[in-house]
């Protein structure tokens, strides 16, 4: 039976993986997006569908249009660009096919389909790893030029695609399953300040946020690493929905309140990229259309409405003023959001979150209120978990704000070079105020306590140590303000992507030196507790550099050519894939999934394991900071070394110094002690030699008076007989 089943999941799971990669093997071209080429003057186009097939080398396409002028004969000319190589630039006799239909262009609106098989010598052109790439960066233009006069009629643009990208669903959902799977680990680990995972929660979620803003940069990106990064857009809290709902209440509360730029559009937004950027790559892309500039700004208006109420095909050229330009215009118009509606979507997913983490906090202190009604648990463990949840929470707001620190901070500056609502402005104002007072009270607060005392304070008050503990804990105490600098870096990294988005270079070479300083702070200062922290701290940071040095070639100025381009675009994708799943690994080892393979596949004796764990305390003790720590910081764990309620104190004459030097008296009172206890008993004596044995004798009054215990005597008069034996041996 379940041989059976085992192939029939074998069957389902190949049935799955042939319907998804079928579409991909046919090895097809198709068109992904329509804009205008030139302004309509004869033909207006409602679809525009082409499409190569490899297998019978032909050209499939249905069009439907219409014409508004009469008599108009035209010829087609069909060019192919793929990363600016040209294959294709053919003219075509459109009174040949069709049946003549479209000779002369009808004046009604009309959908025909057709295919058309290229010659040998066209299709032979078309290299064939075009067919397997991810993201291809190419598109068809279609220009109708009118028989006998050569003007323009109408020029059109599709974007191709062979149906494979690095944009996939399932990284998105698996990057964000493991971000929540760690969070949730972490949240049962912080109750120990000094815990690693909460860290490594942090690194993962920066290094998702540094590779989706190093795609906001004024750079001509090949699109392989554009997609890549819209992998971890949530991470900055751009989030992409079939449902259109938040954005068109953005939209509506942009046009009451002065907004006046392009809305959000559920069409796609690489038809309105710039020319001279991938996918296009070629500035001939604009050359065949007309006199553009000529067109009046109210003919344009009215062109643009009725096409967008037909099929939302719009104007697109080198001077129009709805092109999208690098960095985040490109970026988040990708996904469905438009350049103006970026950052209230952030400040949307904010405020969402906030809703989010107030119900968790509010349903973690209703559980120990429930705890202290009906008695759950012990008494002292319900005292320390009250006593600790502040802290806790305080913890955790702390962690919240560095992870959002970046998106808001820099959408928010983004906000102010647009001057478009006035309302998204005032909220950019008030989230950049609340991040900044968020992260800068907690900086204070440890700068301020240092100050008064000394670093070591950081790590021995326990209130300081669980609240304030995610900015400094994982450091040594001389290396406390090692988190000062990378929040710094943080910050101007914002600063560079919103206000100097005009010059690629200037941003990138910024970005470079930042890189390199955290980096080489790292290496000569070694701030973490344990080596291993420093080693993968610094091999983060020089994944960083390798990669801001390889994103030099996408300089606009520079001019690399768009298949080297593209190469590098890959291995950039390769290099941030190897880096996650590093990370991801050694958030593996960290979650203790280690201690359950270890006890599932080792089975040592109880007694050895309680051994262990006794040695490790003992090392723990010889660590003064570590023991500290330790004490200072479990307040959910067994309280360690009680004060006693009642302290006797001790018999002065009992709590004396040793002193070696008056060997006589110790002598003296050995003497006598041994004298008593021989005349009544030797219970509890030092026998004279090892194999030696005394009769025992009835009990005195004296030895019955003595309250000492026999171990405790036991020790005193073996040392004082070993001095006298050294003293005897001297003489």
């Amino acid at each position: 039976m379940f041989s059976s089943l085992a192939r029939l999941r074998a069957i389902a799971f190949t049935l799955s993986f042939h319907a998804i990669f079928s579409y991909a093997s046919e090895s097809s071209l198709f068109t992904s997006s329509v804009t205008y080429c030139s302004t309509p003057e004869t033909l207006l186009i409602q679809q525009f569908d082409v499409e190569y097939f490899a297998a019978n080398q032909s050209v499939s396409f249905n069009i439907s249009a219409e014409s508004v002028d009469s008599n108009v004969n035209v010829s087609a000319s069909l060019l192919v660009n793929v990363f600016g190589i040209e294959p294709v630039n053919i003219t075509i006799d459109l009174c040949g096919i069709l049946n003549g239909a479209l000779c002369p262009l009808p004046e009604y609106n009309f959908t025909g389909s057709d295919s058309i098989s290229l010659p040998d010598s066209i299709s032979g052109i078309i290299p064939s790893f075009i067919f397997k790439i991810p993201d291809l960066e190419g598109y068809a233009q279609l220009t109708l030029i009118e028989v006998g006069t050569g003007d323009v009629k109408a020029c059109v643009q599709a974007t191709l695609s062979n149906g494979l990208s690095t944009r996939q669903r399932a990284v998105e959902w698996t990057t964000g399953g493991i971000t929540l799977f760690t969070l949730l680990v972490a949240l049962w680990q912080s109750h120990d300040p000094t815990a690693i995972l909460p860290y490594r929660l942090l690194d993962l979620i920066c290094l998702f946020q540094s590779i989706a803003v190093s795609a906001l940069l004024d750079l001509n990106y090949p699109v392989t690493y554009i997609s890549f990064a819209l992998n971890f857009a949530w991470s900055l809290s751009l989030f992409s929905s079939s449902d259109d709902s938040i954005q068109d209440a953005i939209n509506n509360m942009r046009a009451l309140t002065g907004g006046g730029l392009t809305n959000s559009t559920s069409s796609s937004a690489v038809a309105f990229v710039n020319r001279k950027l991938s996918p296009f790559n070629s500035d001939s892309a604009s050359s065949s259309s007309g006199s553009i500039s000529t067109l009046s700004s109210l003919a344009r208006r009215t062109v643009n409405s009725s096409l967008l109420q037909q099929r939302d095909v719009a104007v697109v050229t080198s001077e129009s003023d709805n092109v999208l330009s690098a960095g985040i215009p490109i970026y988040v118009s990708t996904i469905n959001i438009a350049t103006a509606n970026a950052f209230m979507t952030v400040f949307l997913c904010t405020i969402m979150l906030i809703a989010i983490v107030i119900f968790v906090f509010g349903v973690g202190w209703a559980s120990l209120l429930a705890m202290e009604k009906f008695r759950l648990g012990p008494d002292d463990r319900r005292s320390r978990l009250k006593r600790a949840y502040p802290s806790w929470v305080r913890a955790w707001i702390l962690r919240l704000s560095l992870v959002m620190f970046i998106p808001i901070v820099v959408f928010a500056f983004y906000q102010w070079t647009l001057n478009d609502s006035w309302l998204s402005i005032l909220f950019s104002v008030i989230a950049f105020l609340g991040i900044m007072i968020a992260v800068c009270y907690p900086f204070v607060v440890v700068v301020r306590s240092v100050r008064r005392s000394e670093p070591s304070v950081l790590y021995t008050d326990p209130f300081l140590l669980n609240s304030y503990g995610p900015l400094y804990a994982q450091f040594l105490p001389s290396r406390y303000s090692f988190f000062l600098p990378v929040v710094v870096a943080a910050f101007f990294k914002a600063i560079i992507v919103s206000f100097i988005s005009s010059s690629g270079m200037a941003q990138i070479i910024l970005f470079l030196i930042l890189e390199v300083a955290l980096v080489l702070r790292v290496l000569l200062l070694r701030p973490h507790k344990a080596r291993g922290a420093d080693v993968f701290s610094s091999f983060l940071g020089i994944i960083r550099i390798v990669c801001s040095g390889l994103m030099i070639a996408f300089v606009q100025s520079i001019g690399v050519k768009p298949i080297p381009r593209y190469a590098l675009g890959l291995v950039l994708d390769v290099i941030n894939s190897i880096t996650i799943l590093v990370v991801i690994f050694n958030i593996a080892l960290h979650s203790g999934i280690q201690r359950l393979w270890n006890r599932h596949g080792t089975s040592t004796p109880s007694s050895r394991s309680s051994s262990l764990h006794g040695s490790s305390d003992i090392i723990l003790e010889k660590n003064g900071a570590s023991s500290s720590e330790d004490s200072s910081s479990d307040p959910f764990g067994r309280p360690r070394n009680p004060t006693p309620e009642r302290n006797v104190p001790l018999d002065p004459e009992i709590n004396q110094p040793y002193n070696p030097s008056s060997p006589t008296a110790t002598t003296t009172d050995y003497a006598s002690t041994r004298q008593r206890d021989s005349e009544s008993t030797n219970l509890g004596s030092v026998l004279p030699r090892r194999w030696s044995f005394t009769p025992l004798h009835t009990p005195t009054d004296s030895s019955a008076l003595d309250h000492s215990t026999p171990f405790e005597s036991t020790l005193s008069r073996t040392s004082e007989e070993q001095l006298e034996k050294a003293s005897h041996s001297r003489d």
